[in-house]
This record gives C-alpha cells, sequence and structure tokens, in this order.
C-alpha cells in the first residue's frame, strides 16, 4: 500500500507514520510538509531512516500536489491545529481557510484523480462552543464535572458524543475543520471513494511542539520543569478546565481497519480520543507535576497560578469525547494510559531542556 501524509514531520504525523511502519510490513510511505512548524525539520532523518520518501512541499500548490506519483491513501494530517489561528498575530483569517480548507479540497481532487481512500484528522473543536459551555459541568475540588447520570442529545458524563451540535460559533479552526469534513463526505459519495473523518481530542506525547493555545500537556510539563510562567486563566483561574488526551500511536489499529474497509456502508465519522478515563484538568496536571520528578516551584499553588484577569476566545470548561461509536465498530480502545504519556513527555523534557526554545514560533 502507498500512503501520502501530508503534514508527516509534524508531531501526530510522524508518530502515526512509526506505528503504521510498526504494525503493517510492505507500506510505502511519502511524506509532504512545509516545515512551516518549528520542530518538524528535525522528523526528517528519522522518517528517511525509516524509509520514507520526505518531500518539502505544501498541500496548497496544487500544481506541487499534482506532480506526486500516485497513491492508494491520503492521510490528512496538515492544519494550523491553533484555535486562535486566524485571530492572533500568527496569522490570517485568509491563510488558515486556505491552509486548512482549500487544501484539503486539493487533496480531495488528488483523491478523485487516483481512486484513493482519504482520511481527515479532524478535532473535537468541531462542536459548538456554546452548547459545550451550557452543559451542566459543575465545579469539584480539582476539576469541572457532569453529574453522573445527567445526559442530553449528545452527551452524558462519559463525554460528547458524535451527534453532539456542531453550530457555529466552533472558532475559525473549528469551523475550517469542520467545512472539511462536509466536503471530504461529499467528495467520497459524489466520486466514489472510500472517506473518514476521525475528530481527535487532545493528542499528546513525547516530541510535541506545545502551545498554550494547542498541545496543552507538552507545552505545561516542559514549562513546569524549565520554570516558565504558567497561569490559570479563565472560568475563575481555577485551572478545573478539563480535556481528555490520546497518545497519536494509538490511533493507528483503527485507522487500518477503516482504510481495509473500502467503501463498504458503515459510519464515516469517529470520535476518537481518551475519553473521561483520561483525562485531567490544568489543576491535577500541575499536582501530578509536582509530585513526580519536577522540582518544587515557588508559584505552584493554585493562588499564585491563577489570573483571573485574563480571558482567552474560545475557552471551555470541559471538552471529553465519548468514543462508544468506535467500540462498537472497531473495538477499538485507547491503548496508552495518560500517567504513561505525562511521563513520556517528563522523560523528554528532562532530556531536552532546550525544547520549547527550539519549536518557538
Amino acid at each position: 500500500m502507498k500512503i501520502l501524509v501530508t503534514g508527516g514531520c509534524g508531531f501526530a504525523g510522524s508518530e502515526v507514520i512509526r506505528a503504521l511502519l510498526e504494525r503493517r510490513k510492505g507500506l510505502e510511505i511519502l511524506v509532504v510538509d512545509n516545515f512551516s512548524r518549528h520542530g518538524s525539520e528535525g522528523n526528517i532523518d528519522p522518517l528517511r531512516a525509516l524509509g520514507c520518501d520526505v518531500r518539502a512541499g505544501d498541500v496548497r500548490d496544487r500544481a506541487f500536489l499534482e506532480s506526486l506519483p500516485r497513491m492508494d491513501w491520503i492521510l490528512d494530517a496538515a492544519a494550523n491545529p491553533s484555535v486562535l489561528a486566524g485571530i492572533d498575530a500568527g496569522s490570517t483569517s485568509r491563510d488558515l481557510v486556505d491552509q486548512n480548507l482549500y487544501a484539503t479540497v486539493n487533496l480531495l481532487e488528488l483523491c478523485k484523480t487516483w481512486s484513493a481512500s482519504f482520511t481527515l484528522l479532524s478535532t473535537s473543536r468541531v462542536y459548538s462552543i456554546p452548547a459545550l459551555c451550557a452543559l451542566p459541568a459543575v465545579k469539584a475540588e480539582s476539576r469541572f464535572e457532569l453529574p453522573a447520570g445527567a445526559r442530553g442529545t449528545g452527551w452524558s458524563a462519559a463525554g460528547v458524543t458524535e451527534d453532539f451540535s456542531t453550530a457555529p460559533p466552533l472558532s475559525l479552526y473549528g469551523s475550517t475543520k469542520r467545512c472539511s469534513e462536509l466536503l471530504a463526505l461529499e467528495y467520497g459519495q459524489a466520486f466514489g471513494f472510500p472517506v473518514w473523518i476521525n475528530r481527535c481530542g487532545v493528542l499528546a506525547g513525547a516530541g510535541q511542539f506545545g502551545k498554550a493555545d494547542q498541545g496543552i500537556f507538552s507545552y505545561w510539563i516542559h514549562s513546569w520543569r524549565a520554570g516558565r510562567p504558567l497561569r490559570y486563566i479563565g472560568f475563575g483561574a481555577s485551572g478545573c478546565q478539563v480535556r481528555d488526551c490520546l497518545h497519536p500511536r494509538d490511533l493507528v489499529d483503527v485507522l487500518l481497519a477503516q482504510v481495509d474497509w473500502g467503501t463498504r456502508p458503515v459510519e464515516r465519522v469517529l470520535n476518537l480520543a481518551g475519553g473521561a478515563a483520561h483525562a485531567m484538568s490544568l489543576r491535577e496536571l500541575s499536582a501530578w507535576c509536582a509530585g513526580h520528578i519536577f522540582p518544587a516551584r515557588l508559584d505552584a499553588d493554585p493562588q499564585h497560578l491563577s489570573d483571573p484577569s485574563v480571558e482567552r476566545p474560545f475557552d471551555i470548561p470541559w471538552a471529553v469525547l465519548d468514543c462508544q461509536r468506535a467500540r462498537e465498530i472497531w473495538g477499538w480502545r485507547p491503548s496508552t494510559p495518560i500517567s504513561r504519556i505525562l511521563e513520556e513527555i517528563a522523560a523528554h523534557a528532562a532530556s531536552h531542556p532546550d525544547w520549547l526554545d527550539r519549536v518557538a514560533g
């Protein structure tokens, strides 16, 4: 099988590639990346050492894409993944749409030409921000949580399902991914090639280029060890916001099962995330840092970490995905406990004390 992985030198893409090559023999993987993310260039040589064909190129460049050899499967991991993209100083709204939406159209046109399968690594950010904020989350000692037994349309204490509202606002990032989902499904139906939409929760692991607005587990642990400023903001500045956590390598079994399935009828949209068993608040993450191999911080107590003066756009108090559909169809569950993910990041932080400077920008 010949696979094109876009954004393949990023954290998620490179981890998925490594796991694909471990799980299945005979794969030929072509990696395309524009290296706009600081740190991604560090994956070039390791992926080439595994036999991957790594090429510098941009998925927005139609001529470049049309010059590529024919592939059997396109795995789209290329995106600007920041929830603040398009409204902060790092990118314009047009840049974001070009990168996260129009580039997807270019890849779908390739799939049409090649009769190739298409997999979009989408995001939990396609779910409605007002609807998420309206969930009956209550503040417990260290986190926001939903009452046991509470449920509504598309949600329960186990998380939000694929049927949860996707009504805007979602953030510009979330909207570009949602539009990409819809177009991908339409292309697959119109032109007869398999399409898979996998909505991922927060991805995390060693080597991630984490920032405060995405990749929060990696960013927090690296910043804690380095003694960098950290603050709880929004929702009372308590640090009780909750996210679930998934290692990208845990995606691979279901990705391979999906692409083997072909065009036979089955649900095409899935949540793939850590779920409630692999969820943690910032306050709990700080406690983990303080209780493990990290030196004590003078500002480690919640009073010093809190900054109630700051509110950030698109923040939500609780985002956990219910992956029951993936369990029922594919027998899938995350296999890497959140404790192991945190330990992996911590070990990486210990051996790369300059990591935050290397991936800044």
